[in-house]
């Protein structure tokens, strides 16, 4: 008897955080800001002969989310221009530097699940190279597009913030001109590795 009344009161409990849990999301703000530190790892993909890479490094990333839905929401990852060395093998090492900015746009699915909130995302990079030091005669496309694909968890803190875990695959990759011919492509393709904090309202 003494058991079954403590089963109701945990039934009760659980209900009511049950239902609590879904006002809270339901009152939810369609928006979500999120600033973030992230680890640029590029994939070095050479189809130069010339052996080109760039160095990893950790970069600040800021992204604006808005839901349409309870699940369904378009994140805009916005940085600043990031300064790059680039490096080849067939030169022994470093050749100059670059900058480059890799805004994307993504379209996202979130997940409903007790005590966290995954996602998935896909969507469109477009990357600007700009300050481009390398040596005469040799120079790269100044823009490139390509798809990003994102997979990512927001763990409540509190009502409005959220710790978030993120990674991100995006195609970049730039032609490669010497003396005013195509030399080849070179594929930055970078995994980018994220962890920050998210403000809802």
């Amino acid at each position: 008897m003494k058991n079954n009344k403590l089963l109701n009161l945990a039934l009760v409990a659980a209900c009511a955080l049950a239902s609590g849990a879904t006002m809270a999301q339901e009152s939810e703000g369609p928006w979500l800001v999120r600033a973030r530190a992230v680890n640029l790892a590029s994939a070095n993909k050479d189809f130069t002969g010339l052996g080109l890479s760039i160095n990893d490094k950790v970069i600040p990333e800021v992204d604006v989310s808005y839901f349409f839905t309870r699940n369904i929401a378009a994140e805009l990852v916005l940085t600043v221009p990031q300064k790059h060395d680039v490096n080849a093998t067939a030169l022994n090492g470093k050749i100059g530097t670059l900058k480059h900015l890799p805004p994307s746009l993504l379209l996202q699915y979130h997940f409903d699940a007790p005590g966290f909130k995954p996602y998935v995302g896909a969507g469109l990079n477009y990357t600007r190279f700009s300050s481009v030091h390398l040596p005469a005669g040799v120079g790269i496309d100044k823009s490139s597009w390509g798809g990003a694909l994102q997979v990512g968890v927001d763990i409540p803190l509190s009502k409005n913030l959220v710790l978030n875990l993120d990674v991100k695959k995006v195609y970049i990759q730039a032609d490669v001109f010497a003396g005013g011919a195509k030399a080849g492509t070179f594929k930055v393709d970078p995994v980018l590795v994220g962890i920050g904090l998210g403000y809802r309202f």
